[in-house]
């Protein structure tokens, strides 16, 4: 890969919003239910979408490739972009640091984040009825609760600043009045985006999903 390509570019734009985009929105509805419905209702989630018709194809060509296309040309761009916040230290340029920064911080949180999950899923390590008792696990240990707080604020960040960019790289938002109103709306989508998935995250960690968990053990003690 040479150069600045305007096609990368523009394909890796619109693939952080779809379908990257609508997956957050989708992987936060379904982690709210958690802390909204408890350990049952985030157990439903998953079935229902574990259920959908085709949903093999659905992941592959809906989240998987675009995930990895996006999250290593991201990198590429990351590692070519020039940070000089220490030059021009006004607030655009210091979302344009954050931006390229929360994005190497959330590649690394997803792939873990999906090691810790789905590939234990395809290994046989654990099934999707027992995801909540494995968040659980997770989120109960100190470091990787830090670690997807982190993660979380970074994702959330990248997924908001990212569509304001987009609107503006697609002629969308034009002028600085509408990106400035533009930039309130998606600082408040991040502000709502980022609460939802950590009242997500504290709700993994409390005491239905450490029932469950216990019960899911004992199951299995007995088999």
């Amino acid at each position: 890969m040479k150069g600045n390509s305007y096609l990368s570019r523009k394909i890796h734009s619109l693939l952080g919003v779809i379908p990257l985009g609508l997956f957050i929105i989708e992987h936060m509805i379904t982690n709210y239910s958690a802390y909204e419905e408890g350990a049952q209702g985030f157990k439903d989630s998953v079935k229902f979408l574990n259920d959908l018709p085709l949903v093999f194809f659905l992941e592959l060509f809906g989240i998987w490739l675009p995930l990895l296309f996006h999250g290593v040309y991201g990198l590429y761009v990351a590692y070519q972009s020039n940070l000089n916040t220490g030059r021009f230290q006004y607030g655009r340029n210091w979302f344009f640091t954050l931006q390229r920064i929360s994005g190497v911080i959330t590649f690394i949180f997803i792939f873990w984040h999906l090691y810790q999950t789905r590939l234990q899923v395809m290994l046989g390590n654990v099934t999707h009825e027992e995801l909540g008792n494995q968040m659980h696990s997770i989120t109960t240990n100190g470091f990787y609760f830090v670690f997807y707080v982190i993660g979380i604020i970074a994702a959330t960040f990248h997924f908001s600043n990212g569509m304001w960019a987009f609107l503006v790289s697609w002629g969308i938002t034009i002028g600085p009045r509408a990106q400035r109103i533009s930039s309130y709306i998606f600082m408040g989508v991040f502000v709502i985006v980022a609460l939802l998935f950590l009242l997500s995250l504290t709700a993994f960690r409390g005491d239905e999903f450490k029932e469950a968990a216990s019960a899911a053990l004992q199951m299995t003690n007995l088999v």
